[in-house]
C-alpha cells in the first residue's frame, strides 16, 4: 500500500509517519529530508534554499521527480510531504492540520528557537512555499480535495493518530 501524508511545518507529519511506519512495518521517504539535502548540498540553510527555490523550478521538480520515482518501484510505502498527494499514485491521502501557535510551539522544541524566530520563520516558508506551489504546479496548497481524510493533529496525540490510520489502512486493504 502506498500513503502520501502532507501538512504545513509542526503539523506532525514526520512523527504519524514514523510511528506509522514502525506499526506497518513499512518504511517511508520525506520531502522535507530532500529537501533539507539539498539545501546543504547548495550550502544554504532552509530559508536560504527555500528563497532560491523560488527560483529555480528545478527544485520542486526534483522533489517531486525523486519521491514519484521511489514509489513507483515500491509495493509498499509512506511517502511524507506537502505536495505527495499530487504527484505520487497512492492508495491513501492523508492531509494534516494544526493551529499556528501549535505548530510553532512544536518547532521550538524541536529546534530549541525563540517562539517569535520560529513563528516569523514558518510564516515565510509558507508564504515562499505556496507560492513556488502555485507558479510551478498549479496548486493551491488549500484546497483539500485530493485527500481522503484530513487530521487535526492538535485533537490526538500522534501514537493516537498513528492507531486512527492504521485503522484506517485495514479498510482500505480489505476493499482491494
Amino acid at each position: 500500500m502506498i500513503i502520501t501524508i502532507g501538512g504545513l511545518a509542526g503539523s506532525g507529519t514526520t512523527t504519524a509517519s514514523k510511528i506509522l511506519s514502525e506499526k506497518l512495518g513499512v518504511r517511508y521517504i520525506s520531502a522535507g529530508d530532500i529537501f533539507r539535502q539539498m539545501a546543504a548540498e547548495k550550502g544554504m540553510d532552509l530559508l536560504e534554499f527555500g528563497k532560491f527555490a523560488e527560483g529555480n523550478d528545478e527544485i520542486d521538480l526534483e522533489i517531486d521527480r525523486r519521491q514519484a520515482k521511489i514509489a513507483e518501484e515500491s509495493e509498499d510505502l509512506i511517502v511524507e510531504g506537502r505536495l505527495s498527494a499530487h504527484f505520487v499514485e497512492a492508495d491513501l491521502k492523508i492531509w494534516f492540520v494544526a493551529p499556528l501557535l501549535v505548530r510553532t510551539e512544536r518547532i521550538c522544541q524541536r529546534e530549541n528557537k525563540p517562539k517569535e524566530q520560529v513563528k516569523k520563520e514558518i510564516s515565510t516558508r509558507g508564504e515562499s512555499e505556496a507560492k513556488r506551489y502555485r507558479e510551478i504546479h498549479g496548486i493551491d496548497i488549500g484546497d483539500m480535495e485530493v485527500y481522503d481524510i484530513v487530521i487535526n493533529s492538535n485533537s490526538f496525540q500522534p501514537e493516537a493518530i498513528a492507531d486512527i490510520l492504521l485503522k484506517v489502512t485495514e479498510v482500505i486493504s480489505c476493499q482491494q
